[in-house]
């Protein structure tokens, strides 16, 4: 991908997030968008490329919003990173029920446990970041969807082998 293109898009992509503006870093999280950025989503369970496409439609809208021409097209095939695939995901959730997605957003990362501001070492943060994607993209959390973004209380199925869209949904289902 062109750099200056990434580095308009995460941009882009952060102002989902939080407010680019803010330069405290006990208040901001461009470590942690940064890393979510450069670190691919891949689907493995059937469906889930669903969930990629999400991702990159944003590229599309980004494009747009920016008025820019004359986009590579191997810039837009690229994979799907895990900051687009959620933002992505955290749309869908605030179609499919009440809230924001920005609030979404910060909620799957919760259930993730990764809320790191740009104030925690980027060593520190990097491999925790790290192991966090592992786990979700390779499916190595509980049966329960727990370690992953929707842990469940009563689960009918093992979440590792079920699809992130029927995830979401029985996750909303058990919080209303």
């Amino acid at each position: 991908m062109s750099a200056h293109l990434d580095e308009l898009y995460l941009t882009w992509l952060y102002g989902h997030i939080a407010n680019p503006e803010i330069a405290n870093p006990s208040q901001s999280f461009w470590k942690l968008a940064k890393q979510l950025f450069t670190t691919e989503f891949l689907s493995f369970v059937p469906n889930d490329d669903n969930r990629v496409e999400d991702g990159r439609a944003l590229r599309y809208e980004f494009i747009d919003d920016l008025g820019l021409e004359d986009v590579d097209p191997h810039w837009m095939a690229v994979g799907c990173s895990f900051l687009e695939m959620l933002i992505g995901l955290s749309r869908r959730l605030s179609f499919q029920d009440e809230g924001q997605p920005l609030e979404w957003f910060w909620h799957l990362l919760a259930n993730l446990g990764l809320r790191y501001n740009d104030r925690v070492r980027e060593t520190t943060m990097g491999y925790e970041i790290k192991e966090v994607t592992d786990r979700v993209v390779y499916r190595t959390y509980d049966s329960s969807g727990r370690g992953g973004l929707f842990p469940l209380i009563h689960p009918d199925a093992d979440q590792r082998r079920v699809e992130l869209w029927y995830q979401l949904n029985a996750y909303l289902q058990e919080r209303n």
